[in-house]
């Protein structure tokens, strides 16, 4: 409770010296200041302090194949571009299907004798295929935050071998060295867990495997000094819970190691949470008796009319909600992505008993009682045009990163072998500069779009009895 106090101070401290009106007003408590700060709309700017991912980042997620497959970490870019459209964020995707944490696919280490080595020959191992994968994929991005998530190739689908863990262990914190080194801020994550279709996956030996990993990878991240992400007990916790109540359920889609849209969902909220991703989008409060808004936190309500028992208003938000794949709608109902997430609220109060229809823009969204209304509506999936609007982001995101994998996998790296270049194709090299410059303008050009789709528009709310 004393560390909670102490940290809850020094918000409020670093609030006032932001906003400079607030030095000057007086406060009961830390309680009240931060309820005052809600009710001006300031909820969403305060906590966006603790989020990992800051204004001018340049993300780059570094896995195997699961960050490969640009699910997850698609959905990690879209909530940070949507939650906070006025900041400046790149992001890339260099995973490689069959990586581990020694970048075998980059680098090549001959692994029998990486296992086998004494600790002095095995730091020169790691240090020599960590620098050279690193030197090529990641580093020349110019990174400030990496996400490494590492862990399902490296313990080779099998017990746990001591071997192979003390190799994941030194790679992993040669990682992290290299990239503070280089100036980012470095986020380890565990891998998810296993998922065969079996009633009991925590029993698995190879997620009882994955799991000393894992414990593994927090010893990593504290000796290292960057931000340990924990997303195998919370994937495994809401697996066993779907596992009890039916042996046969199968949370993830996808294979056992490679989850579909739903898993990746899971994956993400997981992930997020971890990196200090918070769920407020906006709040509306109304009070219909009262004909007046009552509270606006990261949003504004203008043009408020209250006649002939209809309410309407225009709102213009400070964000939009987190877009959800909608092949991965399944997630929500098994896990709380939306109440951890994604909060975007309507309250209103004051209301004549019955059943009342949501129009956004003149298109029907939604309908919901009195009584539901005064506890508040979480319109992020719902929302009409502004849902919409975000599904369209999502949709370039998946766009720009399928461009960028494209340019980096495909022409970056593929060598043409020499005898080729000079008895079939002698213009190689001039023709890969051209490709590679034309995929980074069509890379460039979707960023354009995105950067344009992710701001807040106004729009027109209204809200009439349902018809009987």
């Amino acid at each position: 409770m004393r560390q909670a106090a102490t940290d809850s101070a020094k918000k409020q401290l670093v609030l006032r010296i932001q906003f400079p009106k607030l030095g000057r007003m007086k406060f009961a408590s830390n309680k009240q200041f931060f309820l005052w700060v809600a009710t001006v709309g300031l909820a969403a700017r305060v906590m966006a302090a603790d989020f990992f991912i800051q204004d001018g980042d340049r993300v780059v997620f570094l896995g195997d194949s699961i960050t490969e497959q640009r699910l997850y970490t698609t959905y990690i870019e879209a909530y940070a571009l949507t939650r906070h459209p006025q900041w400046q964020l790149t992001f890339r995707n260099v995973g490689w299907g069959g990586d581990t944490a020694w970048l075998r696919q980059r680098s090549h280490p001959d692994e029998a004798k990486l296992f086998a080595a004494d600790e002095a020959a095995q730091q020169t191992m790691v240090d020599d295929a960590v620098g050279r994968g690193l030197g090529r994929d990641v580093l020349p991005l110019k990174p400030t935050v990496v996400t490494i998530d590492f862990g399902m190739n490296d313990h080779s689908y099998q017990a746990f071998r001591p071997d192979i863990f003390g190799a994941y262990i030194r790679s992993q914190a040669e990682l992290a060295k290299v990239l503070k080194a280089g100036g980012a801020r470095v986020a380890l994550l565990t891998p998810q867990p296993i998922e065969d279709k079996r009633p009991d996956p925590d029993q698995d030996v190879r997620n009882q495997s994955l799991r000393k990993f894992s414990d593994g990878l927090k010893d990593v991240a504290a000796k290292a000094g960057v931000t340990f992400g924990d997303q195998f007990d919370p994937y495994m916790a809401v697996m066993m819970r779907e596992r009890a109540a039916n042996p046969k359920a199968f949370i993830g889609g996808g294979d056992a190691v490679h989850p579909g849209p739903a898993g990746h969902t899971i994956m993400a909220w997981a992930i997020l949470k971890e990196l200090g991703a918070t769920a407020l989008v906006s709040r509306a409060e109304i009070d219909g008796a009262a004909k007046k808004v009552t509270a606006a936190a990261a949003c504004q309500i203008e043009k408020l009319k209250v006649a002939d028992g209809v309410i309407s208003f225009d709102r213009l938000d400070e964000a939009l909600p987190m877009p959800i794949d909608p092949a991965a709608e399944p997630a929500l109902k098994i896990a709380p992505i939306s109440d951890d997430l994604n909060r975007y609220e309507l309250r209103i109060t004051g209301l004549a008993a019955g059943n009342y229809e949501l129009s956004i823009d003149g298109e029907s969204v939604a309908k919901a009682s009195a009584e539901q209304l005064a506890k508040g509506w979480n319109l992020a999936t719902t929302a009409g045009a502004i849902t919409k609007q975000g599904q369209d982001l999502l949709k370039l995101v998946f766009q720009k990163n399928s461009i960028f994998y494209d340019r980096w996998r495909n022409f970056q790296l593929y060598s043409f072998p020499k005898w080729a270049q000079s008895v079939q194709c002698p213009e190689f090299e001039s023709r890969r500069a051209a490709e590679l410059a034309r995929l980074d303008q069509e890379v460039a050009a979707t960023e354009v779009q995105i950067e344009k789709l992710r701001k807040p528009q106004p729009h027109h709310f209204e809200l009439k009895p349902a018809a009987q």
